[in-house]
């Protein structure tokens, strides 16, 4: 075999397209499976999972008391016997919630915050799960806790708060602690970290490719916040509108017929409000959802009252937005471009000033 035929690292040469030219697969056989899937675009990517479930914390003893975070740090703060309740009843709501899909091989796959509310909480969730339905579990601590500086001095902690509202609460960067733009910052690659994971299945069990799979993300208030915000390209003006969620509680991210994950599948709009979407920020996930499906086109039967077309019946053609799919643009949303100019003048970019 003559050297230009020699394998060189791990690329791989093969086959040609259409008109002759050399095409060329590469594979990473260190254990990356990610670069596979990169280096070969072409790849069937498996199905997305149904859900993607954003569960915040019980109820944590800083929660009924901020003097504990003076004395312990805020990693090692617990639930009250309260919030192990509230995980536990979590639990059973997202249980019930996947059963209603009526699939029999449904699982859930948890990414966790390190922190011990966080463990706990997701030791409460997995109370409604039977062995078999857990494909997994990984601690992630890019979902941590937003760093409010190491133990807190409380009289500061009142001073620091009110500082912030003044400030902005997105910029506003707690002395030896975090920012939520700083948050925002590890979210991203967590964001990427998970798509990625998405992508290549890496939740899916061996041989399986099932599009009943949910993932399950336990974390903070302010985290879920940003991973919203990040998600969905929310501006730094709506996120300082969102409300926190209350403890134990779920904000549930469903794809719509497209593929597209929208709130609006499994919330209703009110729910979303009180969240504190505005009505542009419901109008995208409305598009988002397509829910209920509307086809894409609609025929309506057309009678017309003319001696010539006498007796004969029309099929009238409706046609309706396109269902949205991954990696679409919806351009009529607020965060697409209009709303950061001021220049516009014409009618249709009314809404967006």
């Amino acid at each position: 075999m003559s050297a230009t035929a020699t394998l060189s690292s791990s690329i791989i040469k093969c086959c040609e397209d259409t008109i002759g030219r050399r095409q060329r697969l590469a594979f990473d056989d260190n254990g990356f499976p990610e670069k596979n899937l990169i280096l070969n675009a072409s790849t069937v990517k498996p199905p997305r999972p149904r859900r993607i479930i954003l569960v915040r914390h019980g109820q944590s003893e800083g929660n009924v008391d901020e003097g504990a975070y003076t004395r312990v740090a805020d990693p090692r703060i617990r639930l009250t016997e309260k919030g192990k309740r509230e995980a536990e009843q979590c639990g059973q709501r997202i249980r019930e919630m996947i059963e209603k899909d009526g699939a029999d091989d449904w699982k859930v796959y948890f990414y966790v915050s390190p922190y011990q509310r966080t463990i706990e909480t997701l030791r409460g969730l997995g109370t409604a799960f039977q062995r078999s339905r857990i494909a997994g579990v990984r601690e992630e601590p890019r979902l941590r806790e937003q760093d409010f500086g190491n133990f807190q001095d409380q009289e500061q902690m009142k001073i620091q708060k009110a500082v912030r509202v003044q400030y902005g609460r997105f910029f506003y960067r707690f002395p030896n602690g975090e920012s939520a733009a700083d948050v925002y910052d590890r979210i991203t690659g967590f964001r990427e970290t998970l798509r990625t994971d998405i992508d290549i299945g890496r939740f899916q069990p061996p041989g399986e490719q099932s599009p009943n799979m949910n993932l399950v993300i336990v974390s903070h208030g302010l985290t879920l916040r940003v991973f919203l915000m990040r998600w969905y390209k929310w501006t730094v003006e709506q996120f300082e509108r969102l409300n926190n969620m209350p403890n134990g509680n779920m904000i549930v991210m469903q794809t719509g017929q497209g593929g597209r994950y929208s709130l609006l599948v499994h919330h209703t709009k009110q729910q979303m409000m009180d969240f504190g979407l505005t009505q542009e920020m419901l109008v995208d996930q409305e598009w988002c959802s397509n829910y209920p499906f509307v086809p894409s086109h609609t025929y309506i039967p057309l009678v017309l009252n003319f001696p010539m077309y006498a007796n004969k019946v029309f099929l009238f053609v409706v046609s309706r937005q396109k269902t949205a799919k991954p990696g679409e643009l919806n351009y009529e949303s607020l965060t697409a471009g209009p709303s950061f100019f001021t220049h516009f003048d014409d009618e249709s970019n009314g809404r967006f000033s």
